[in-house]
């Protein structure tokens, strides 16, 4: 039933058609946009209008593949006879399915080689759509694959080839690359490939073998920690500088006799510094003293700038899922503050319940608490508009800008924060994750549990990637090591050891009480020290444990047995314990 043949189709009259019949059946004539005559056949649509049966300019092959199922497959070809010579390979290969010379996966692969890379692309991408990825991923794998496919001249998946990406990375990493982006791009080609053979698109993944660069060795760009006064200088002048930036001195320019082409601004505005703040501050007030609710814009927007660094460094939330919080999202009421956030808005698509310190959830509710006192201000001044008790759960916590990491360069550099540590390590926005999770170590935070709270997949990333070493106090806990003094006497002289009597190993005379405890047996036991209790004695040596135990841990000497003080020796079966003397300690020490 092999056939070749063009599909028709049916699309609306064109415009100024003429509608005639010609033996029984009835036809459309116009003029194209060329200016040449078409005639096509006309039937009747659903809605009852007349449409033109137009054929397709390609023919399509119709044929059974080597599992029985019926096909119909464009062939891309205008010309009936290279159609047909398409038809050929395709049965062939139907043929070969059912002898068993090749597996259906194989013939199933061989349909998509030849289309164009770009078409499985976008299947791809929709694919990930469906998945529910975030639209930044969806976009960052898009621009990857697309990169990959033009400096690799990958055009379809039969050009896919591991030896070609292993070049076009390595010319990358000449270029500057860091590692870890180029294991970026090599995740979403490979990621592509695995989802082409899922879907019978590839027999294998051509591109398993490529080796990911050691992210470690070739790190461009290493985050610092913040210390203590660092964060407290930060959040002083986020909160100041909205405001006295309109209070800045003015000062000359001086021109650069260098420049071919000198400024024609002769003035500037003075740096900000944080010993200036008091006073810039202060000129801001009085040269908007007339404008109080400008001057109350300007501090709020420093308030919330402050209360945005404080929550990232307290709470360890990237920018991405700070800017996603509502204020539905938080439970300040409860005895143990936290905010809840969704799965939809995390990095690893989870969600998780993040607990508030004390002095956080105080500042958030005061931030909420004016909010509300000003959305119910402007509602007041709205006639005849309902005054809101609460705030709507959809309203988002912080405003929190595009740009923050230009701002907050702005804000170290009034702080007087490098931007770069002489290890050559930076802070940026993340780099206040780093600094909660660095604080949390500097705590004395268990590694699990700082895990936890960083919501890391590897304790490794926590301990290793996040924490920055200068900032523990590791000379602190060198220090709480034991003291080993060279020249000192030891507490015990082995000279006055006393032998235990059952492995060879002795124990200080000075220390005899604190042997029984851990040796006395209990209640339910028979013997002491591998002793046997006397046969004859009806007693069963259960005087001598009721008197060993009866030995104070701390060297009590109030329930001493007599064995052990007074007689040196006690009878418990057949079989003597004594304390040795001086002569038989010598004997006992001698080897063998």
């Amino acid at each position: 039933m092999a056939t070749v043949y063009r599909k028709t189709f049916t699309k609306p009259l064109p415009e100024g058609a003429e509608i005639f019949s010609r033996k029984g059946e009835q036809f459309a004539r116009w003029k194209d946009s060329n200016g040449r005559t078409r005639t096509e056949r006309v039937t009747i649509g659903r809605d009852g209008s007349p449409r033109i049966i137009a054929e397709a300019a390609t023919f399509t092959a119709k044929y059974r593949d080597g599992q029985g199922h019926v096909i119909e497959l464009p062939t891309g070809c205008r010309d009936e006879t290279a159609a047909r010579g398409v038809l050929s390979q395709l049965v062939r290969r139907a043929e070969l399915v059912k002898a068993n010379v090749i597996t259906a996966d194989e013939s199933a692969a061989a349909d998509h080689q030849d289309r164009p890379l770009s078409e499985h692309f976008a299947a791809y991408i929709a694919h990930q759509r469906a998945k529910g990825l975030s639209a930044v991923r969806i976009e960052n794998t898009r621009r990857r694959l697309d990169r990959i496919a033009e400096g690799c001249d990958f055009q379809r998946l039969a050009k896919l080839s591991a030896a070609a990406l292993e070049k076009w990375l390595a010319e990358k990493s000449a270029a500057g690359m860091s590692a870890g982006n180029r294991n970026a791009y090599r995740e979403a080609i490979v990621g592509f490939a695995n989802w082409c053979v899922q879907t019978s698109r590839l027999v294998s993944n051509p591109f398993n073998r490529v080796p990911k660069a050691d992210a470690r060795a070739d790190c461009k760009r290493k985050r610092r920690a913040l210390t203590e006064d660092e964060l407290q200088r930060l959040l002083y002048v986020a909160r100041s500088r909205p405001l006295a930036e309109y209070g800045r001195e003015s000062m000359k320019v001086e021109p650069d006799p260098k420049a071919e082409k000198p400024k024609r601004a002769c003035w500037t505005f003075a740096p900000l510094t944080i010993a200036d703040m008091p006073a810039a501050i202060e000129r801001a007030q009085k040269r908007f003293e007339k404008r109080s609710d400008f001057i109350a814009e300007v501090i709020k927007r420093g308030r919330e700038r402050a209360l945005i660094y404080k929550a990232l460094v307290l709470t360890g939330l990237r920018k991405g899922e700070l800017a996603s919080l509502t204020v539905g999202q938080l439970d300040l009421d409860g005895p143990t503050p936290f905010l809840v956030l969704h799965a939809a808005d995390e990095k690893n698509r989870k969600g998780a319940e993040l607990p508030l310190r004390a002095d956080l959830a105080s500042d958030l509710r005061e931030w909420l608490a004016d909010r509300l006192q000003s959305l119910q201000g402007e509602a007041r001044r709205v006639v005849g508009a309902s005054v809101p008790l609460r705030l709507p759960p959809e309203l988002p916590l912080f405003n929190v800008p595009t740009g923050l990491v230009r701002i907050l360069d702005r804000d170290m550099k009034a702080a007087g924060i490098a931007k770069r540590d002489d290890r050559g390590r930076t802070v940026d926005v993340h780099a206040l994750r780093h600094t909660f999770g660095t604080m949390l170590s500097k705590g004395g935070v268990a590694p699990r549990t700082a895990q936890a709270a960083m919501r890391h997949s590897s304790i490794d990333l926590t301990m290793n990637t996040y924490t920055d070493p200068r900032l523990l106090d590791v000379a602190g806990a060198v220090a709480a090591l034991p003291e080993l003094p060279l020249d000192a006497m030891p507490k015990h002289s082995p000279e006055v050891a006393v032998a235990t009597g059952t492995d060879g190993r002795s124990i200080p005379t000075n220390d005899v009480d604190s042997l029984a405890p851990p040796l006395a047996p209990t209640s339910d036991k028979t013997s002491i020290l591998g002793a046997r209790p006397d046969k004859a004695d009806p007693s069963g040596g259960a005087d001598l444990a009721t008197s060993a135990i009866a030995v104070s841990v701390d060297g009590d000497r109030r329930n001493r047995p007599p064995s052990f003080a007074d007689s040196g020796r006690q009878n418990v079966g057949a079989r003597r314990f004594e304390l040795p003397t001086s002569a038989s300690r010598t004997q006992r020490s001698k080897p063998g």
